[in-house]
């Protein structure tokens, strides 16, 4: 019974969000209550479980806050912007070079485990030499959310945290192990690029960005 109520609320959580009618933290407060109080806890239960997962996951948030405001001031004042800029100027204007930048780029961008971040830097700066290229800005899309999410298994990311929280285990002792694999995602990445990117510059048709485009 326990299961069915947790699925229920969890399935009215994201009807709720999707509808758009709702400020997020609403259901994500409310409709955990009303299921506690379905499944017959009262309100001191309800404050155990509250106090218990802050207790679990209070080192994983302060590392994400951390992440957060350091590397957002770091990426305000311009840390990154020559090695972003250095990239840009690499690619002189080859497509296949944009291609792989982009993926780089985003690489660097998603090191404050922000996709939010990543997406509001690295788009800007790469749409309108996609433009001038006349290269597909669904390829942008492609390369920065696959670079993204390859790097979004960082300690201080959003998954990595709620996966250690759950699994209470420490999240750096987690995410050594997934290194290589980051390091082989990343490498897939760029061979990905330069892929796409062939395929971009000869204009083939049947690229695959433009089968996604006809698929969405």
């Amino acid at each position: 019974m326990l299961s069915i109520i947790g699925f229920i609320t969890i399935l009215a959580i994201v009807l709720l969000l999707l509808s758009g009618k709702w400020t997020p933290m609403i259901p994500l407060v409310l409709i955990p209550i009303i299921g506690a109080f379905a499944a017959g806890f009262g309100f001191g239960e309800i404050g155990d479980f509250f106090n218990d997962g802050v207790a679990d996951v209070i080192n994983v948030v302060v590392m994400f806050i951390f992440a957060i405001l350091y590397f957002g001031i770091m990426m305000d004042v311009g840390l990154f912007d020559p090695l972003i800029n250095k990239m840009i100027a690499w690619s002189k204007g080859n497509v296949v070079t944009v291609s792989v930048a982009s993926v780089l780029i985003a690489a660097v961008a998603q090191l404050d485990g922000s996709g939010a971040s990543t997406f509001l830097i690295t788009i800007p700066a790469l749409l309108p030499l996609y433009k001038r290229l006349r290269m597909s800005p669904y390829l942008l899309l492609l390369l920065i959310g696959g670079s993204a999410s390859v790097m979004n298994m960082l300690p201080w990311a959003g998954p990595l945290g709620r996966t250690a929280s759950v699994l209470k285990m420490d999240v750096t002792e987690l995410w050594r192990p997934l290194i290589p694999i980051q390091a082989i995602g990343m490498v897939l990445m760029i061979g990905l690029a330069v892929l796409v990117g062939i395929r971009e510059k000869k204009g083939l048709p049947g690229c695959m960005v433009q089968w996604m485009h006809k698929l969405l």
